[in-house]
């Protein structure tokens, strides 16, 4: 019998999985996307939230009069101009975005047609991450609360004693609908 499916190998009549894709379907959970804000503060969007992941010229966000202290501007995305946020500030971050360099890490959400650019500080890593294993997000602001769907403890490779490493998960369609942006 020949298959369609180039992964399938047939040993003795029974199907057989080829080894490299039955590491991929041993993945647990769902694909996120890891990043950091100017505090070193580590949080996560889920892959199915994110149309792209760019390095913008800082002076290629233009800025808008009157705007929102929190968007830095707009840019053109491919004949669409969406507006760039500074997450971390409307995170309620004291430490500002560094805007003084080569290239900032943006994110394009986007839910229902509606595209918005998340300026990070640094990017980290896409991880699949086991959603059943989300808690809810200890010590977090009121005014960031609505945003974090809640967080993993993920064990750090130092001592055993040493504390867990937090991951928080951002909602991006509430962050797209937050009526902050507005002030």
């Amino acid at each position: 019998m020949v298959s369609s499916n180039p992964a399938d190998i047939f040993i003795d009549g029974k199907q057989e999985l080829d080894p490299a894709f039955q590491e991929l379907q041993a993945l647990e959970g769902e694909l996120h996307l890891r990043f950091y804000l100017p505090s070193r503060e580590e949080f996560a969007l889920p892959a199915v939230s994110i149309r792209e992941v760019m390095q913008q010229e800082p002076d290629r966000i233009t800025p808008i009069p009157n705007a929102s202290p929190l968007l830095l501007g707009t840019i053109n995305l491919r004949g669409q101009v969406i507006w760039v946020a500074d997450l971390g500030r409307f995170l309620g971050n004291n430490t500002n975005l560094n805007t003084d360099r080569a290239e900032i890490p943006v994110i394009a959400v986007e839910d229902q047609e509606t595209l918005l650019g998340l300026a990070i500080d640094s990017l980290g890593n896409m991880e699949w991450l086991d959603t059943d294993n989300l808690q809810p997000a200890n010590a977090v602001p009121d005014h960031i609360a609505p945003y974090v769907q809640g967080e993993w403890q993920i064990p750090t490779d130092g001592a055993p004693s040493s504390p867990p490493q937090i991951l928080r998960l951002l909602d991006h369609v509430a962050l797209l609908r937050s009526a902050r942006w507005a002030t």
